[in-house]
């Protein structure tokens, strides 16, 4: 399978949350945390996120200062989007829609100038390097989604913002991998890369998949 470079970013409390219940908005990390954020898509080709992490923290999925903006992807299962979300009314880069559980494109009612893709990830992935040019693609949460593309096994590199004065607890609070008790096909390896400690109450910690 032809497919990005893919890299992760999420922030995590110090019992491996990523946000509450409620899914409300990931506003616990610091300055710092944010502007690492920022850096972190500079460069890319294509920013990925899931509908409810997108609309949880109203993202418009910009790199502000970056003239060639990266493209903006976002996964539903039904393709259903709040027309007037943010994303639809900031300049950025061009909009795609993978709805995984719909036949057909037409049957998708997305805001004008969104690209509809049908299918499963996978296909999603293959199809946004070959027909799209993306070489490298950075996704952003939320814990489901991260855990389709670990099933898929096609992370390279996983960026945590390990926020260590918080503690969520709950059954029903996401991790990077969602909530659902499945595990994984199979461990997935990799090297630790880079730590730093922020001196705020978080760590930025950096993971390469084994062999990159």
């Amino acid at each position: 399978m032809r497919r990005p470079w893919i890299s992760c970013n999420l922030a995590i409390s110090a019992d491996g949350k990523i946000s509450d219940s409620a899914r409300r908005p990931s506003d616990w990390t610091s300055v710092a945390d944010k502007e690492r954020l920022v850096r972190l898509r500079r460069g890319v080709d294509a920013l990925l996120v899931g509908r409810g992490t997108l609309e949880a923290d109203r993202m418009t999925l910009i790199v502000a200062g970056q003239q060639q903006q990266p493209l903006r992807c976002i996964v539903s299962r039904h393709g259903r989007l709040d027309p007037m979300h943010p994303l639809f009314h900031r300049d950025g880069g061009g909009i795609h829609l993978l709805a995984t559980e719909v036949g057909h494109a037409n049957e998708v009612r997305a805001p004008d100038g969104v690209v509809v893709h049908t299918g499963g990830l996978e296909s999603f992935l293959e199809a946004m390097s070959v027909s799209h040019g993306v070489e490298t693609m950075h996704c952003e949460g939320g814990g489901a989604l991260v855990h389709a593309l670990a099933v898929l096994d096609v992370i390279d590199e996983l960026h945590l913002t390990i926020v260590g004065h918080l503690v969520i607890g709950g059954h029903a609070s996401p991790t990077i991998t969602g909530t659902a008790a499945d595990f994984l096909p199979a461990s997935r390896r990799f090297r630790l890369a880079e730590w730093s400690d922020g001196n705020n109450g978080e760590c930025y910690v950096t993971w390469r998949r084994e062999g990159r």
